[in-house]
């Protein structure tokens, strides 16, 4: 399976997940600060009806910093049935999601799935050919700052065959690894290991 067909398959997992919500599981807090989980939902959306210069159109409104901000603006007026039917059918991405042949999108909906998800306390087992790949970006992706927070330790999974980098060890589930080296500091106790404290110490700044 490409990453596009992956990506494909997250995205339905994803919407097959959202319409088991309740409207106030909708509206509660997400992993990513200040969205709620219909904000991530939206943002899950926003690369796909968009051009290069429509992306720059973008970041001219939002000032750059708040260029994701945009679009989940955008889709702020529709209910969650609404966009969970948006979602539904765009399930394959298109435009600027499938670059690097799908692994933007992959990268994004597999993390921002969690993001919905570990708040709302429904946790699940990610495909572990999705988490591969998906690790292996989050590692050298620019936009992302799992080069720098990865960089010097070596990242063991213990539940997944794949490994990152040399220096004192971060282990751990492979979700809570990705979830860490992608930022989201409320899972740096689930980790353990040497590099674990390497690993905390960048979050806190």
């Amino acid at each position: 399976m490409n990453c596009l067909e992956m990506a494909t398959a997250e995205r339905s997992d994803l919407a097959d997940f959202l319409a088991t919500l309740t409207p106030g599981q909708w509206e509660a807090p997400s992993l990513c600060a200040d969205w709620r989980v219909r904000d991530v939902v939206a943002h899950v959306m926003s690369f796909d009806s968009v051009s290069l210069l429509g992306m720059f159109r973008r970041a001219i409104r939002g000032r750059l910093v708040h260029i994701n901000q945009v679009r989940v603006d955008e889709l702020a007026s529709l209910t969650p049935e609404q966009l969970l039917d948006q979602l539904r059918s765009q399930l394959r991405p298109q435009g600027l999601a499938t670059t690097f042949g799908g692994r933007l999108a992959l990268l994004d909906v597999t993390i921002h799935h969690q993001d919905i998800r570990r708040p709302l306390g429904l946790l699940r087992q990610i495909p572990a050919e999705r988490l591969r790949w998906v690790l292996a970006d989050s590692v050298r992706s620019p936009e992302l700052p799992g080069w720098r927070l990865a960089r010097g330790v070596r990242l063991m999974p213990t539940d997944l065959d794949w490994s990152h980098g040399s220096g004192p060890e971060v282990t751990g589930p492979a979700e809570a690894v990705l979830m860490a080296i992608t930022g989201r500091a409320s899972v740096i106790g689930e980790l353990a290991g040497p590099g674990q404290l390497v690993v905390a110490r960048r979050l806190a700044r």
